[in-house]
């Protein structure tokens, strides 16, 4: 099948290239033409896991492409997915949908031929009636229908994910829209489940399923601060709870709060959207403003084990939201940062993939480390802001004999409490009375 897809990001680039590797003829466009030049240069822009190898296999088989031209894309294509962003409104917090809308807009000029246009980018419920509204209007004779197609792509894990989807739901009005789905996924028969459903619904469940996440952890970090004043541990406490079915482990690591692309806008737009329909939904409100909250607790922790010192070398590991990405979009990482050097002029941070989206965001506040142990070099304390791999393995003797006194504190629990402690270190955690 011709595919085409709107928007070259952490969402259109791996399915691009992920539809490209399942034998579709797949063309990318982007309104960015620096992106554009360096994806046809055979340049990434964006790190995920296992992506650079797929896309630079299918670019050579001639089955990825990339323009600038929406025509180029669009025409005898027979699904279009839209993929581009819809950030929050700096004012209301609701889903911007400016962009999504303007490519509804240019895309109908071009359609030719029956065509599914889904609509992959995470939109408030009703928008696929309006994205109809505006192709119609544009091309009042195109044969077309509407979707929704959630995107369920962890960032860090995304061609993981889009080869191995817990399930893949397709909101549609149309039995028509359906029989091309089943065919553009028909490599995911049998392997996984497919939720057919209202497009409304669809677009509802995207929501409702990382509204749910971000309180899943909201939820864990409160049992975090209790374990720590109740003297249990919370990293016993979350795998004797995640045990249970009922549960489940995945979202039960305690830690500075969540953040990245999708959790803090997606809550933020479940909320307004409640509200426009009349309905309050309190358990998102309360995650929302104490997951902020919890983002000024955590720096204030490293704040308070400097006060004596407050012009020492603080040295940060991890920039991006979570590991295994180089998104520092919303990464709590930052926002801590950000607290820190209201009380600090004196940070150098290393993340090993990062580096430069987050010099972007902080300029020359900081200093950018070429590694764990320039970043630690006379430091008087450590803090851990992402869980990496790489930083659960330590050279804790080689740091000790690095710093200029002994303190670190781990936000995400990368280190072995009793280690650490053994090696000379002033240790503080999450959710342990450290």
């Amino acid at each position: 099948m011709k595919i085409a897809i709107i928007g070259t990001g952490y969402v259109g680039l791996p399915t691009g290239v992920g539809l490209a590797e399942l034998g579709n003829e797949v063309c990318c466009v982007d309104k960015i033409k620096e992106k554009i030049s360096a994806l046809n240069a055979g340049e990434l822009t964006l790190y995920e896991d296992g992506l650079e190898e797929l896309f630079k296999k299918n670019v050579k088989a001639g089955r990825l492409s990339f323009t600038t031209s929406m025509a180029k894309a669009v025409i005898g294509a027979d699904v279009v997915l839209l993929a581009v962003g819809t950030p929050p409104h700096p004012e209301t917090k609701e889903a911007d949908l400016q962009y999504i809308y303007a490519a509804a807009k240019e895309l109908a000029q071009y359609l030719d031929g029956y065509t599914v246009i889904a609509t992959k980018s995470t939109v408030p419920v009703g928008t696929g009636d309006e994205i109809e509204e505006i192709v119609r209007k544009v091309s009042p004779q195109a044969d077309f229908d509407v979707i929704s197609l959630p995107e369920f792509l962890r960032e860090g894990f995304a061609i993981h994910d889009f080869f191995h989807p817990d399930r893949i739901v397709v909101g549609a009005n149309s039995s028509k829209a359906c029989e091309v789905m089943k065919q553009l996924y028909a490599p995911f028969e049998g392997k996984t489940e497919f939720l057919w459903v209202k497009r409304r619904s669809s677009e509802a469940i995207k929501y409702a399923s990382n509204a749910f996440l971000a309180m899943k952890i909201h939820y864990i970090n409160e049992m975090a601060n209790f374990c720590e004043k109740a003297g249990a541990d919370i990293n016993e406490v979350a795998k004797g709870m995640g045990t249970d079915s009922r549960i489940g482990n995945k979202f039960l690591n305690a830690g500075p709060g969540y953040g990245g692309s999708c959790f803090p806008k997606d809550t933020n737009a479940m909320a307004q959207m409640a509200r426009k329909y009349g309905v309050r939904l309190n358990l998102i409100e309360t995650t929302i403003a104490k997951n902020d909250e919890r983002k000024a607790e955590m720096a204030e922790r490293v704040i308070a084990k400097i006060k004596n010192n407050p012009q020492g070398k603080i040295a940060v590991l991890g920039l991006a939201f979570k590991g295994g990405t180089d998104d520092c979009r919303e990464s709590p990482a930052m926002d801590i940062l950000k607290e820190l050097l209201k009380h600090s002029n004196n940070i150098a941070v290393y993340d090993p993939k990062a580096m430069q989206n987050a010099e972007k965001l902080l300029g020359n506040q900081v200093m950018y480390a070429k590694d764990v142990y320039e970043a630690c070099d006379e430091a008087e304390i450590l803090v851990i802001l992402t869980e990496w791999e790489e930083f659960r393995n330590l050279d804790l003797h080689r740091i000790r004999g690095l710093m200029k006194a002994h303190k670190i504190v781990d936000l995400r629990n990368m280190l072995n409490a009793d280690a650490v402690k053994k090696s000379g270190f002033d240790y503080s955690c999450i959710g342990m009375n450290s």
